[in-house]
């Protein structure tokens, strides 16, 4: 009880945990999301480059999934090309949450907040979550380099305690989170809530094949690699021959157009195909404590079950 009494970020959400899913491209769909949502924390589908009749059918597909008007959550890529579509499309089916990524959230902000959206843009720097408070957003999610996919430059540990100084709205940390100890981690840094991806690969609901979430299973601390940082957009994911090629190629500085095509079509053969090798594995590195497949209440109900444990026998030890 000690995390969910008066939290903002519940009640902002309307979650029974203040917990929100990673929006992961080609993993946040709607059995995904409902299934979060169910469980008590904020269900998010991703809306990556999906083109926005498939994306209204998902959205309609988790409406129809979730138990008793659960709120849940898209997430919008601002740099996609199909980041409009996605706004109107969130727009039209009212969707109760909205977060964002990879630019600026204002267009999100102007077109959504007055039909009620709570936006929560997801930010990597104290400048950012400054500019998008300014502009009117809900709350942060400060993510750290620990997480998977795209990554800025900072840890969770540095960037949440600053970005929760910045800004009066409250800040959600993300990177590196995978149970009550990371929880825990999270609050004591100024948190009011924590965004978690990885560990949702690896629940029964998740629909990734069944190659992917071993690999997570089987990754160790030092499992992951940073690609893609000769372009600017820094990835992180499992290391296979994927990401040694992917090494190979900026260590040779060859042309960007060259590395851009290695990566096109690879998170979707390890999400569908189950391609391990050539597959892009995208993962945090809080894959290394995961080792098991569980339901994503279960895996909600004791993050948050041995958070407050933990804060319990904290509070033995001080007295």
């Amino acid at each position: 009880m000690l995390l969910r009494e008066n939290n903002r970020v519940c009640k902002i959400l309307g979650t029974k945990y203040p917990i929100i899913q990673g929006g992961m491209a080609w993993v946040a769909n709607a059995d995904l999301a409902a299934a979060v949502s169910n469980g008590g924390g904020l269900g998010i589908i991703a809306a990556a480059n999906t083109p926005p009749e498939i994306l209204e059918k998902e959205i309609i597909r988790a409406k129809s999934l979730i138990h008793d008007n659960k709120p849940f959550g898209l997430n919008i890529m601002l740099m996609s090309p199909t980041a409009n579509d996605a706004l109107e499309v969130a727009a039209a089916q009212r969707v109760p949450v909205v977060t964002t990524g990879a630019g600026s959230p204002g267009k999100v902000l102007e077109r959504l907040k007055p039909l009620g959206t709570v936006v929560i843009p997801v930010i990597a720097s104290v400048a950012q979550a400054k500019r998008v408070e300014r502009q009117g957003a809900d709350a942060v999610v400060a993510e750290g380099m620990e997480a998977g996919g795209h990554i800025g430059e900072l840890t969770s540990m540095v960037l949440t305690p600053q970005i929760s100084q910045a800004v009066k709205i409250p800040v959600i940390c993300a990177g590196g989170v995978a149970d009550g100890r990371g929880v825990v981690a999270a609050f004591a840094l100024g948190a009011e809530g924590v965004q978690v991806g990885t560990r949702f690969i690896c629940c029964d609901e998740c629909t990734v094949h069944a190659n992917y979430k071993q690999a997570v299973i089987d990754a160790r601390d030092r499992s992951t690699a940073i690609t893609g940082q000769s372009l600017g957009h820094p990835v992180r994911c499992l290391r296979n021959k994927l990401t040694a090629e992917f090494e190979r190629l900026e260590s040779e500085n060859a042309p960007a157009s060259e590395i851009e095509a290695l990566g096109t079509g690879k998170l979707r053969a390890a999400v569908v195909d189950g391609d391990t090798e050539w597959g892009s594995l995208m993962s945090g590195q809080s894959a290394a404590m995961i080792n098991d497949i569980l339901p994503a209440k279960t895996i909600i109900e004791n993050m948050f079950s041995d958070a407050e444990k933990i804060l319990q026998n904290l509070g033995d030890v001080k007295k």
